[in-house]
C-alpha cells in the first residue's frame, strides 16, 4: 500500500481504517508525515512536535542506533516515563525492525535485571533519573552481569558517561545512511512486554506490528477516532493501554498525543481544559480521583468526547458519572496484554445499562467462548472461563513453551482465566479471576459482585474484596 494513499482532505475526516491493519508501526507514523506534516503530533510540557517533526527525529534516532549496532530482531529495552523521546524511540525501534522491551518505571533492581537478561536486550534506552530514583547507578550496578547488553542510551545527561551514550547525542551526529527494512507485520515481533499474571516470574508476551496495529484499527473504529482528536497520555505508555490506544492510535488516527509523566488528578483536569483534550483514556482509579476532586466543578472539561476506561474492573456507578458529570461518553473495554489488549468494548449506541455493567461485545474479528473446566461450552447467562481466539493474539510466551502450550490451545483459543458471563446480546459481563473466586461452603463468591454495591455507597471511595 502507498503511504500516499489517503490524501489530506480524505485524512481530515474518518480514515478507512480497513487499510491500516496490514501496516508496520512505523508506516502508520510515516503516513501521517505525508499527509499531515504540519499537524501537532506529540505535547510534552512546553515541546511540541508536528509529524513531520517527529517523523525526522525517528529516522535520525534510528540512523544513530543503526550506527551503534541496532538491527532487525534485536531487543531494545525501553525505561523511561512518559515524555517525548519514550514515543521517538519507539517509532525509530519500528522503523528499524528492532523489539521493543517497555519496562516498567516503578519497578526496581530485581524485575529490571530479571527482564534485562530473559529478554537478551542489546540495547537499553532509559532517563538519568526520575523522580528521586537514580537509573544510571542501578544499570551500573547490573551491566557486569548482563552479557547481551552493549549499549545504554541515557535521556537527561548531556556527558553521557563511561560506557554510556547521551540521548542528546543521537540527534546531533553526522547523518547516517538508513537502510530500508523489510518488515512482514504479521510474523515480526515489534514488542516484548513482559506480564506478571499471578503467579511465578513474568513473561514475555511476543506482539507483532500486526498484533498491534489491528488493535489499534478496532479501537479507532469503535471510537470514531479522527485528526480532531485529541488524546490524553495519562497512563503508562510502557502498559500495552498506552502501546495501542496511546501511541499508536496516535498514528492511526492522525491525532494529537499529550503526554502527562506523572498522574495527579488536578494536573490531568488542568491539561484536559488547557489544551482541549477529547480523548481521555485512563484506569478506574484515574476517574475516581478526577470525579471527586474538590475543585472538579471548576474545570471546563466540556472538549471531552469519549475515551476508554480499562485495565481494572471498572465499577458501573463510576461509569454512570462520567458520562454524567463530565458529559465523556466512556467506552468500557476489557483485553489482556497478551491480545494487545482489546477483546471487547462497549458502543455509542448502547443501552446506559450494557454501557454500565459489561464490557461490550466483542471486537470484530475476535471469537469468544465461555467454558466450563472440561472446556465445555456453557448456555448464556452461566459463569464461565473467557477464551478467545483474536488478530491481536500474541505469537507465544518468549523463551517459554511450555507456559505458551498452556495458554494456547491447538486451535488457537486462548485461556484467559477470567471468569465471565455472555448475553444474548453478545455483551460480556466479567465477574473476576479464576483464582479469586471464594468457595463458601459450596456457593461461589465472586469478590467483584460484592464490591459493586459498595460502589453504589456515596461514601466509598475504592474498595477490594478478597
Amino acid at each position: 500500500m502507498s503511504l500516499s494513499e489517503t490524501n489530506n482532505s480524505e485524512m481530515q475526516q474518518k480514515p478507512n481504517y480497513a487499510t491500516l491493519a496490514d501496516l508496520s508501526i512505523w508506516q502508520l507514523l510515516a503516513r501521517q508525515r505525508e499527509a499531515m506534516p504540519e499537524r501537532e503530533a506529540v505535547v510534552f510540557a512546553n515541546r511540541r512536535l508536528t509529524f513531520g517533526e517527529l517523523a525526522n527525529q525517528v529516522e535520525r534516532v534510528a540512523a544513530s542506533l543503526f550506527k551503534h549496532g541496532l538491527r532487525k530482531g534485536d531487543m531494545l529495552a525501553l525505561l523511561m516515563p512518559n515524555w517525548t523521546e519514550f514515543v521517538v524511540t519507539f517509532y525509530a525501534a519500528a522503523r528499524l525492525g528492532a523489539v521493543i522491551v517497555p519496562l516498567n518505571i516503578r519497578y526496581r533492581q530485581n524485575e529490571i535485571e530479571y527482564i534485562l537478561r530473559n529478554s537478551e536486550s542489546k540495547f537499553l534506552v532509559t532517563c538519568a533519573e526520575f523522580g528521586s530514583y537514580d537509573y544510571i547507578a542501578l544499570i551500573n550496578r547490573l551491566r557486569p552481569g548482563l552479557p547481551s547488553l552493549e549499549q545504554v542510551i541515557v535521556v537527561g545527561q548531556a556527558a553521557g558517561g563511561p560506557g554510556l551514550l547521551a540521548w542528546e547525542s543521537l540527534l546531533h551526529e553526522p547523518v547516517f545512511e538508513l537502510p530500508e527494512v523489510e518488515i512482514n507485520p504479521k510474523d515480526d515481533l515489534f514488542m516484548l512486554l513482559y506480564t506478571s499474571g499471578t503467579t511465578g516470574l513474568p513473561k514475555g508476551a511476543m506482539l507483532t506490528h500486526y498484533n498491534i496495529a489491528w488493535n489499534s484499527t478496532a479501537i479507532a473504529e469503535a471510537l470514531e477516532a479522527t485528526s480532531a482528536d485529541v488524546i490524553l497520555a495519562a497512563v503508562p505508555l510502557f502498559h500495552v493501554f498506552g502501546v495501542t490506544c496511546c501511541a499508536t492510535l496516535m498514528s492511526t488516527a492522525g491525532a494529537q498525543l499529550v503526554l502527562m509523566d506523572i498522574y495527579k488528578p488536578e494536573d490531568a483536569l488542568q491539561i484536559i481544559q488547557q489544551e482541549r483534550i477529547t480523548i481521555h483514556h485512563g484506569v478506574p482509579t484515574m476517574f475516581i480521583l478526577e470525579l471527586n476532586h474538590p475543585n472538579f466543578a471548576h474545570f471546563d472539561l466540556s472538549s471531552l468526547r469519549t475515551g476508554i476506561i480499562a485495565a481494572a474492573p471498572a465499577p458501573a456507578e463510576i461509569i454512570r458519572r462520567i458520562r454524567r458529570d463530565m458529559n465523556c461518553e466512556i467506552a468500557s473495554a476489557y483485553g489482556l496484554t497478551e491480545t494487545a489488549p482489546d477483546l471487547t468494548i462497549t458502543h455509542f449506541d448502547d443501552s446506559d445499562e450494557v454501557r454500565a455493567e459489561t464490557v461490550g461485545r466483542a471486537v470484530p474479528g475476535v471469537e469468544i467462548r465461555i467454558v466450563n473446566d472440561d472446556n465445555e461450552e456453557l448456555p448464556l447467562g452461566e459463569v464461565g472461563e473467557l477464551i478467545c481466539r483474536s488478530p491481536g493474539l500474541m505469537k507465544g510466551y518468549f523463551k517459554a513453551a511450555d507456559a505458551t502450550r498452556a495458554a494456547i490451545d491447538g486451535e488457537g483459543w486462548f485461556s484467559t482465566g477470567d471468569l465471565a458471563t455472555l448475553d444474548e446480546a453478545g455483551n460480556v459481563r466479567i465477574v473476576g479471576r479464576k483464582k479469586e473466586m471464594i468457595n463458601r461452603g459450596g456457593f461461589k463468591i465472586y469478590p467483584r459482585e460484592v464490591e459493586e454495591l459498595y460502589y453504589k455507597h456515596p461514601k466509598v471511595q475504592e474498595v477490594a474484596v478478597i
